[in-house]
């Protein structure tokens, strides 16, 4: 469709709303919602609230009701699909047809199975207008707000972001082991919000033995603070770990025989996942935090298992931060085994280079959101069930 500038207005708004829920909704998309009139008058706006509570739309509808707004031939503009189906909450599509609302622009449809066309298909069944957006720039904005959510529905796992601090020469610790600070401040807030946007923050057990990191969101304000999960194949994570310290779930995953350490984990609040395999399938692993509902999985680990992550290709996006700092010897931000040619293509695309503080910020990204996963020992013919909105 082309779009009006009053069109283009709405969904910018509509899309900082979405990013406004980034640390609340989980597992359920990021959406937001504008209602007004084609003279530019807002009647509501709303966000996606946590899992259970309001949806986007229905967050616009009750403003506009507060403020005793006639909806009658009223515009929506939405970032996602309205959903059509009852979950924990009943269907936005029908709420929306309930007030009045004439005409609805969305950015993006909704893959989601009991969505995806449905919310659409329902609102023009019910005489309102529904046009989909074809801009480039506003589709790259939707998606990439919830490309873990669309990850996961379309994948089945949950979209890979591996976190990097690191000096100009690719150090990310002397060779002492100092790390604090390579980064400024700035940079080490940035990296709490991507946090904070994040599912789940996965590490290994060395960096818990030697930083005891609480991998929480500090930095910035959040309401939900994501998962911690720690790769400990022999339980070495002492039962006084920060991470296991609440708020937020703490996960250990673990390869089997270790009943004793897993009671003395257990004992203080953490999950123990119990693996066959003496090193854990990391393809395996992704299935099953997508059926738990991860969206992002964020890796911030030592060079070995940031390494291993890279080497089976299943780190969707890079996330570094650069220091204009030269530290000499030191530890290397991934052990990778060596490489006899040199590639015929990119490992990564660049998606966003932008300076952070006194510091460079690198973001970059290997395939689409729907490309299939790397084949690994063990790997489930099916993604199994996603967990619904």
């Amino acid at each position: 469709m082309a779009l009006t500038e009053l069109d283009r207005q709405r969904l910018h708004e509509a899309l900082d709303l979405a990013r406004g829920s980034f640390g609340l909704t989980e597992p359920n998309p990021r959406v937001g919602c504008i209602i007004g009139l084609d003279n530019g008058e807002v009647l509501g706006r709303g966000a996606t609230q946590a899992a259970g509570q309001a949806h986007a739309e229905v967050m616009a509808l009750r403003e506009a009701a507060a403020a005793g707004a006639a909806l009658n031939g009223a515009t929506a503009w939405v970032t996602l699909e309205p959903c059509a189906h009852h979950g924990r909450t009943p269907p936005c599509c029908d709420a929306l047809i309930a007030a009045g609302i004439a005409r609805c622009v969305v950015a993006l449809g909704d893959p989601f199975p009991a969505v995806a066309g449905g919310g659409l298909r329902r609102l023009r069944e019910a005489g309102v207008a529904v046009e989909l957006v074809d801009d480039a720039t506003i589709i790259e904005q939707a998606t990439d707000i919830n490309i873990g959510f669309l990850t996961r529905i379309k994948r089945g796992t949950p979209w890979v972001r591996l976190k990097v601090a690191a000096s100009l020469d690719g150090r990310t610790a002397l060779a002492n082991g100092r790390s604090q600070w390579i980064t400024g401040a700035a940079a080490r807030a940035d990296g709490h919000a991507w946090r904070r946007r994040a599912s789940a923050v996965l590490t290994g057990v060395g960096t818990v033995l030697a930083d005891d990191p609480r991998l929480d969101v500090r930095a910035v304000a959040t309401v939900y603070q994501p998962l911690r999960i720690v790769l400990d194949t022999q339980l070495r994570t002492p039962p006084t770990a920060a991470l296991l310290r609440p708020p937020g779930r703490a996960i250990i995953v673990a390869a089997a025989g270790q009943s004793a350490r897993a009671d003395a984990l257990r004992a203080v609040g953490a999950e123990v996942w119990d693996e066959a395999a003496a090193r854990p399938d990391l393809t395996a692993l992704l299935r099953r935090l997508g059926q738990q509902g991860i969206n992002e999985l964020h890796i911030e680990a030592g060079p070995t298992l940031s390494g291993a992550w890279l080497e089976t290709g299943l780190v969707d996006e890079l996330l570094v931060y650069l220091a204009p700092s030269l530290l000499g010897p030191g530890r290397p931000f991934a052990t990778l085994a060596e490489r006899s040619t040199l590639p015929t293509a990119p490992d990564y695309r660049w998606q966003s280079v932008q300076t952070v503080g006194q510091d460079l910020r690198l973001l970059m990204r290997r395939d689409a959101i729907d490309s299939p996963l790397p084949v690994a020992g063990g790997l489930p013919a099916s993604p199994g069930e996603t967990v619904r909105r």
